[in-house]
């Protein structure tokens, strides 16, 4: 079992994710092996400089554009959006996975009086007309509901009909998303866009326990390493405290994973066996570590545990998109600065699109980061990046 320093610990992770180093992903085909190996990315529509999905990718994958990843899921059809780690993209080779998942939807909603029929009328309609959004379904009327898609009990509201109707068939698996205008989800038969074999194919995992083993699995691959505790890195797949260590367990008997020490921290770790072969380079100190510097989301792999960025790192970062104005630190939508393998600051930038311009409009460096002329550079030449990203020809800093 190895022990690493924090500067070790940090080196592995940040390799793994493929923001230490040169540029592992590339284009198009990049953005889609990065979605593979980290297993889900997740979705939120809020666009200031640029969607969560989009921001995750746009830092790992050199020469990403904003359309690679709206071809991937629909017009190539190898990535779809699904709940996964909340709203997420991931590959639709992964569709059988969640089978059982799309079986609760189904009998879930079979619960719900009236629902069968106006389902009926709802495909008989997109078979006929072809894909639909909750605006332009002919289904009048509100209707008593719950939304499958977060699998959260007892809870109900009255609902719009057309939108239910097609929430529900998108979590039964019956529906996907053709696509997108703007927030605005236009819905298809799934026969359209997957393959038949995909549709019909058995849940690979034999029961509950082998699937949170495959998603427990996933998971430590997203992040690099993960430690054994109730990290929100798991949220979405149903591990308690028991069931996640029986999983390790099992994990860890059968090879998949190793485990791994971190100088100063109590917690044992897990990284995907597979990734022996860079655990021994970061040891070794002959894994590629040129410095990059990246702008990462909110909502990026990177951060989904945030006690984990803080006990390594010593980052303090908090998403104050719903903080209120007056009580917020930094910003509203507000991006860590990656430069190497440290975080150095925080930037809140906006994309002016009628102006062409990217507007900073606050950058705040971590205690002890000297604005050093190699800095301004670097920041420099990240933003020119970062404006070329969200469509901007320009760069202005707010007074």
């Amino acid at each position: 079992m190895p022990t690493l320093t924090k500067a070790r610990a940090w080196a592995f992770i940040l390799a793994k994710q493929g923001l230490l180093g040169s540029y592992r992903f590339s284009g198009k085909a990049g953005a889609y092996a990065y979605v593979r190996q980290a297993g889900c990315i997740q979705y939120d529509p809020v666009d200031v400089c640029g969607k969560n999905a989009e921001l995750t990718l746009q830092s790992r994958v050199k020469g990403f554009k904003k359309s690679m990843l709206s071809e991937l899921l629909y017009k190539d059809r190898l990535l779809v959006d699904y709940a996964d780690k909340e709203l997420s993209i991931w590959p639709a080779e992964d569709w059988p996975y969640f089978e059982k998942y799309r079986e609760r939807s189904r009998e879930k909603g079979a619960s719900f009086p009236g629902l069968a029929e106006l389902e009926r009328e709802a495909l008989d309609y997109i078979r006929k007309n072809g894909p639909v959004s909750a605006d332009t379904l002919p289904i009048d009327g509100e209707i008593y509901w719950h939304s499958s898609m977060h699998w959260s009990g007892n809870w109900h509201k009255d609902s719009k009909a057309a939108r239910s109707v097609l929430e529900q068939l998108y979590t039964d698996g019956t529906l996907v998303i053709h696509h997108k205008n703007g927030s605005r989800k236009f819905y298809d038969l799934a026969e359209r866009h997957l393959d038949g074999a995909l549709l019909t194919a058995e849940a690979p995992c034999g029961d509950d326990d082998e699937l949170l083993c495959w998603r427990i699995l996933r998971r430590i691959g997203a992040v690099g390493l993960l430690w054994d505790r109730n990290s929100p890195a798991l949220l979405g797949i149903g591990a308690n405290a028991e069931r996640r260590k029986a999983a390790l367990a099992s994990l860890e008997t059968r090879g998949a994973i190793l485990p791994a020490n971190v100088e100063g921290v109590k917690t044992a770790f897990y990284y995907r066996a597979e990734d022996e072969p860079l655990m021994r380079a970061v040891l070794e100190g002959t894994h590629d570590n040129k410095a990059r510097m990246e702008f990462i989301a909110p909502l990026d792999p990177l951060l989904w545990d945030k006690a984990l960025v803080a006990a390594l790192w010593d980052f303090q970062y908090s998403w104050e998109i719903y903080t209120p104005a007056d009580k917020r630190k930094y910003g509203y939508y507000t991006l860590p600065i990656l430069w190497g393998d440290s975080f150095i600051g925080r930037i809140e930038a906006a994309a002016d699109h009628k102006e062409g311009t990217l507007r900073v409009k606050n950058i705040w460096l971590e205690p002890g980061v000297r604005r050093t002329q190699k800095l301004q550079l670097a920041l420099e030449k990240t933003l020119r990046r970062f404006a070329a990203f969200n469509d901007c020809t320009a760069v202005e800093y707010d007074k």
